[in-house]
This record gives structure tokens, sequence and C-alpha cells, in this order.
């Protein structure tokens, strides 16, 4: 029943939910919640939030409140990321030249790229062999969403790929799915969560995403969480993108 009322309704939900932004706000981040409850404690109270739609509306509303046209930006900008990023990783031989892969498999390929052309330094859980596991898995034919998950060893958003869809998860739990020819939008995605529930950035990925948070979502860093390899990382992009 939601489902058939969902885009009657958005409008409606929208406005409640900028109403609330500042209540709502002061829940998330507010120390009686320990982080890793946030995820389903918000999810229950705000339902909505698992639709891509609203998740990218708070990400506005958190980021530019003011610039309704800020989603279109900003994919915009992500789009020229990564034309640029596709070059740069086959510079530094870590990806391969865009004009022999298909779209999806372009979108796998920076995904796979994106840790190793802006490294933390720091080495994932035991658990998933690769610092790329911590921001999107690829399930195999044989392989079951449940089970992965149940064995996977972080609590964060992740992008979780099949042959048909893409869903995002968080710790144990999925959250929303969306079709796979949205792929190259699915790390928007991932940060509008972290964003939506205040989360922090695993270590092993956390260069990367504060690479994105700057140069794609334009949000600004924190002097404290500006580390040595984040700083190296980005000079290192900057002076290849301009």
């Amino acid at each position: 029943m939601y489902k058939t009322k969902k885009h009657k309704n958005k409008s409606a939900v929208v406005q409640l939910l900028d109403l609330e932004f500042q209540s709502r706000k002061a829940f998330i981040d507010s120390d009686v919640m320990k982080e890793q409850d946030r995820p389903t404690e918000v999810l229950e109270a705000y339902p909505c939030f698992k639709e891509i739609d609203h998740v990218m509306d708070e990400l506005q509303r958190i980021l530019q409140p003011s610039n309704h046209k800020y989603i279109g930006e900003l994919k915009e900008r992500w789009k020229v990321f990564c034309s640029k990023l596709q070059f740069y990783g086959v510079m530094k031989k870590i990806m391969r030249p865009p004009m022999t892969l298909d779209e999806v498999q372009q979108s796998i390929e920076i995904l796979k790229g994106l840790p190793a052309l802006f490294p933390s330094g720091v080495p994932p859980p035991k658990k998933l062999g690769q610092p790329s596991e911590a921001l999107f898995h690829i399930l195999m034919p044989s392989e079951n969403a449940a089970a992965f998950l149940g064995r996977h060893p972080l609590s964060s958003p992740l992008l979780l790929i099949d042959q048909e869809n893409c869903m995002i998860t968080i710790g144990k739990n999925p959250v929303t799915t969306f079709p796979k020819d949205l792929l190259h939008e699915g790390i928007l995605y991932v940060m509008a969560y972290y964003y939506a529930l205040h989360l922090t950035y695993p270590k092993c990925i956390a260069t990367l995403l504060s690479v994105l948070q700057t140069e794609v979502l334009g949000d600004v860093l924190h002097e404290q969480d500006s580390t040595a390899s984040y700083k190296r990382a980005l000079s290192e992009w900057k002076r290849f993108a301009n």
C-alpha cells in the first residue's frame, strides 16, 4: 500500500521532513543513542529514509538547505569527477581504460579503484581482505546476501551488487534496493546514508570518503579529520585533475 501511494504522498512527506529537520538532527546526534544502534533506531522512526529520494533530500538539507538544485549539481560534479578519475586510475595503473568497458563495468572499475587511488594507509579488518570490500561487494550467483552480511565485519553503509539489482545495506540489514542502471550513482547513495545517519567512516576507507566529502559533496572537513593521508592523496589528485 505504501508503494502505491509513494509518489502521491512524497510532497507531504518532504514538507514534514523539512519542518522536523532540527528536531530530527537533535535526535540523531543525541548522546543517549549509541552509533551502532543509530541506523536501526532512525530507520524505525523514519522509514521514509529507506527510499533513495528521501535520503538524498536529507543530504541536501544537511549540506545546502537553501539550494534546491543541490542534488542535480552533486550528480554533475560526480560525473565530472569520474571522467577524470578513470584516466587518473589508468595513469596509476590501477584501472582499465574506460573505452573497453560498458557502463556497469565502468562503475565497478571505479568502485574497485577508489580505495587504492585515495588510500588511508590503515589495513581493513582481516575478514574483508581488500579495502574496497568496506565500500562495495559483488555477490556471486552462488552467494547468499543474508549469509554474506552475517559475516561482514563492518556496520557501515555498503553497496551490494547482484546479477539483477543493487542494494544499500547497513551492518547485517538490507536498507533499500535500486536498479543496476543507476549503479554509477551508488556511491552518492552510500554517502547520503553516512550523512543522514551521522555515521563514522571506517578507518580503512576514511581518506577516500573524506576526498568525496570535500571534492564531490562540497562539504568542509574538520581540521582533526584532515589526516596526512588525506592531504597527500588530495594533493596528488589535484595535481592531475587541475
